[in-house]
């Protein structure tokens, strides 16, 4: 696939830990086999939850498990010009209004949004101001959305039922995660969105923001997330412990096993570079497991 980009998109809130390295390995492995080439972007979006320093552990810690990206590393934080145009021509196709429901009232509503604030309800005139409020786009009424995906194969989603209209731009003036990844995947010409399944359920929200912005959609790929040993995904909120900065082959091996590769035995404990030229000649999408990795200890 000579025209085949992908991409892996860290958040700067913490280093990067067993599962966040699974995730970057299985988008890279997927980019080398078939050809083409890996980018990195920071999606650095979200002050309040950024950690100091974050940013340049994450790209040490790449290039510390011989994961090199091509091309300079993209960073949102320097987008918002492109993501407050987006936010424009949404507006000026009528597809956007604001929203000052609460958290509580948002968290009764089981994360399916009722329109509570659309133009033309009969709501109070507060929720009509847009100062302090949140944006969201309109979801017609039976809007399905269909797609391929690479892992998980034939997916549908009704999304007014999954999700209701959704936000594209926080209360606090900070652009939503659902906008920012679809307006940089089609800059960055990204073919090839190679990720974990916790996301599966953000897939539908980006494919309708680049169709109503007719901007490139990819092909998507979704591998199951780790879980810990109480069942829950592996992360930065459930205090995931930090990637070992010795024996990097090891966790490359780890990561390989739990996407489903069998190292020969002469190859295990070689260099990071040697495991990753092997893995990347032998990278089939089909041995990716179909459920969720468990592994008891993630140090």
């Amino acid at each position: 696939m000579a025209d085949y980009i992908g991409r892996f998109a860290p958040s700067p809130t913490g280093p990067l830990h067993l599962g966040s390295l699974y995730a970057a390995l299985a988008s890279y492995l997927d980019a080398r086999a078939n050809g083409g080439q890996w980018l990195l972007r920071m999606e650095d979006i979200d002050p309040p939850r950024e950690v100091p320093g974050a940013a340049d552990t994450i790209l040490h810690q790449l290039e510390h498990h011989g994961l090199y990206w091509d091309g300079p590393a993209l960073y949102q934080s320097q987008r918002l010009a492109a993501y407050q145009q987006a936010l424009l021509t949404l507006s000026e196709m009528d597809l956007l209004y604001p929203c000052q429901c609460n958290r509580a009232r948002l968290r009764s509503l089981n994360h399916v949004y009722d329109g509570y604030c659309r133009p033309g309800r009969s709501t109070p005139t507060a929720l009509n101001k847009s100062e302090g409020s949140a944006i969201r786009i309109q979801v017609p009424v039976g809007y399905e959305i269909y797609w391929h995906d690479i892992v998980q194969g034939q997916c549908r989603s009704d999304l007014r039922q999954s999700t209701g209209d959704f936000i594209i731009m926080r209360r606090d003036g900070l652009f939503a995660y659902q906008l920012a990844v679809s307006i940089d995947d089609a800059y960055q010409g990204i073919s090839h969105v190679i990720r974990g399944d916790d996301l599966l359920d953000s897939t539908p929200r980006q494919l309708y923001l680049l169709q109503k912005l007719g901007l490139q959609i990819p092909s998507y790929g979704h591998v199951p997330v780790i879980k810990n040993n109480q069942g829950t995904k592996l992360s930065k909120q459930t205090f995931a412990p930090a990637l070992p900065s010795s024996a990097p082959g090891t966790s490359i091996e780890r990561c390989l096993a739990l996407l489903g590769m069998s190292l020969p035995s002469d190859a295990a404990g070689a260099p990071v570079e040697q495991l990753l030229q092997w893995a990347s000649k032998h990278w089939t999408r089909t041995q990716i497991p179909l459920s969720s990795v468990q592994v008891i200890d993630p140090s």
